[in-house]
């Protein structure tokens, strides 16, 4: 009988260990009772998740091609406690293991202060500053507990697991707003921040392999919402210019500085037992450099995604969705060969899924992938190379308290 490798062991018992508290909590008599200890205006949530994927060809999330990788795992812990009527503290701490693409470590995935300017049955204005989710798109500010997001992964294209800090909060301040009326709620959100660069994917792909730092500089962000009277019809509209700068020991490029302006247009369509969402992408990414020439492209990314509830407690998804890296180059012909293979530079990813709520707050989730490309794969879990034509067949059990 084969052996398997002890990383592999490990990870297997840590899996089993976590999938074992989560049917074991998942018990009403052994529910967390937190509230009792806390004051009335303080609220203690938490989440757990295991995820297991494997791949036929090339990596994700660990050690996946031909293997099952059970190196996908988040625990998560947050808090909010109204301080006064109209100022309310917020925080949430997660350990998290994606990988190489985030290796275990504990951090505030956000820690913020939320104060009302103005509050009336009609309208609401509110001042935020700390660490704050970065609204992005119909799901970015709520994709860290898997509960909230419609499959185990997001569409890629848009919402890259790979980066996942990078997108999903940043330290600064917000304005928001919103607004009721007949015809439906309106909302804005306006940002300055300091995007987070601590993404392993992110620095390697920034530095082209090489050792060196990357730091967040000033950038801003904004998104306008709307939802029809019962919430039928949603529709948004997101801007942003992300700045950072680094310093490489590369002998070609020293130091730079990376813009990214993405524009995303969102929409989604509830019926009673279904739902259709889209969301389309237009990205501007640019490098400049101080020694050599500048790197400017512009890719789009889009996706089409139906959801059916077949009961109270399973759904179906069927999903496309697509990503092209640069529009004037979509097949990556003149992407060159040393930074890539040319399949690289786009991903066309059809995906089936299904999930079941065992328990209020226990879930299981299936899907299946099937893609073309891999522009959205990590390159530090790929090192050996990609193939083109792939599939990957996840599940995951989360558990929410």
């Amino acid at each position: 009988m084969r052996h398997l490798p002890t990383h592999t062991k490990r990870d297997f018992l840590i899996g089993c260990c976590v999938s074992a508290f989560a049917f074991s909590a998942s018990s009403p008599a052994q529910e967390l009772q937190l509230d009792k200890w806390l004051p009335d205006s303080m609220q203690v949530h938490g989440f757990l998740s295991q995820g297991f994927i494997h791949t036929s060809d090339n990596n994700f999330f660990g050690h996946s091609d031909d293997s099952l990788s059970t190196d996908f795992r988040e625990l998560g812990l947050n808090s909010s406690w109204s301080v006064l009527p109209d100022l309310q503290l917020a925080m949430q701490v997660v350990w998290r293991d994606a990988g190489q693409t985030d290796e275990g470590d504990l951090r505030i995935d956000y820690g913020l202060a939320s104060y009302n300017l103005l509050s009336t049955e009609s309208s609401l204005l509110t001042i935020r500053a700390g660490r704050v989710p970065t609204p992005l798109g119909f799901y970015n500010d709520t994709r860290d507990v898997a509960s909230t997001r419609p499959s185990i992964f997001l569409p890629q294209s848009i919402y890259f697991d790979a980066n996942r800090n990078l997108a999903l909060s940043a330290d600064g301040g917000y304005l928001y707003g919103e607004h009721r009326t007949d015809i439906g709620d309106f909302s804005f959100n306006f940002g300055l921040v300091i995007p987070r660069t601590d993404d392993p994917d992110f620095k390697s792909v920034i530095l082209n392999g090489s050792s060196g730092s990357v730091q967040g500089d000033t950038s801003w962000v904004a998104r306008v919402e709307y939802e029809s009277p019962g919430d039928r019809v949603r529709l948004g509209v997101t801007y942003a210019d992300f700045l950072s700068d680094f310093h490489s020991s590369s002998q070609v490029w020293n130091q730079g500085s990376f813009h990214f302006n993405p524009l995303i247009l969102s929409a989604q369509y509830n019926a009673e037992k279904w739902s259709l969402t889209a969301e389309y992408a237009l990205r501007h990414t640019r490098l400049d450099y101080l020694n050599v020439n500048d790197v400017s492209f512009t890719g789009q990314s889009y996706y089409i995604q139906g959801a059916y509830h077949f009961t109270d407690k399973l759904e179906g998804l069927v999903r496309y969705d697509e990503l092209v890296w640069d529009l004037d180059d979509q097949y990556g012909y003149r992407w060159p060969a040393q930074l890539g293979p040319q399949f690289s530079r786009y991903a066309r990813d059809w995906t089936f899924g299904l999930r079941y709520e065992i328990l209020p707050s226990l879930m299981l989730s299936a899907e299946y992938h099937h893609v073309n490309g891999t522009g959205w794969l990590a390159r530090l879990e790929n090192p050996q190379g990609e193939t083109r034509n792939w599939d990957m067949y996840a599940f995951m059990l989360s558990y929410n308290f």
